[in-house]
């Protein structure tokens, strides 16, 4: 039943992704005008997406637990691990590109960390007052 609520709950997360990859994939053309690098937009989405899942869940075990210093780590653990994900994805491409980094690209990453950090929070605050009145 628990893992069936968490789903459910991961679900607007996974419909961000998708919708998100729909735009990059579709907006091929239009983006491509705006001196971006979809590949890299796509392949920052899937980073994101993996990167959100895991503070997702940590955050979901964390909010469950009575334990208020238990919470505290693990909200700081998670988001720590997020940002570690995201800054060692943009340093490996920076890294690649070397020269040539396109910035419209690091700020489009950007963008899409700001858009999966607000739809976690929003999921997590739902989740919180449900659970206090539980």
């Amino acid at each position: 039943m628990e893992n069936k609520s968490a789903a459910r709950s991961f679900a607007p997360l996974t419909i961000a992704f998708v919708i998100i990859s729909a735009i990059l994939l579709f907006g091929r053309g239009w983006l491509q005008q705006l001196k971006t690098d979809v590949n890299i937009l796509i392949g920052g989405n899937i980073v994101l997406f993996v990167a959100t899942a895991i503070s997702f869940f940590i955050h979901l075990k964390a909010i469950r637990n009575k334990n208020t210093q238990a919470f505290l780590r693990a909200l700081y653990g998670s988001m720590l691990i997020r940002m570690m994900i995201c800054l060692l994805a943009v340093l490996i491409y920076i890294s690649i590109a070397g020269s040539a980094v396109n910035k419209t690209d690091v700020f489009g990453f950007m963008f899409l960390y700001f858009v999966y950090t607000f739809t976690e929070v929003a999921i997590l605050m739902k989740l919180s007052k449900q659970n206090k009145h539980v």
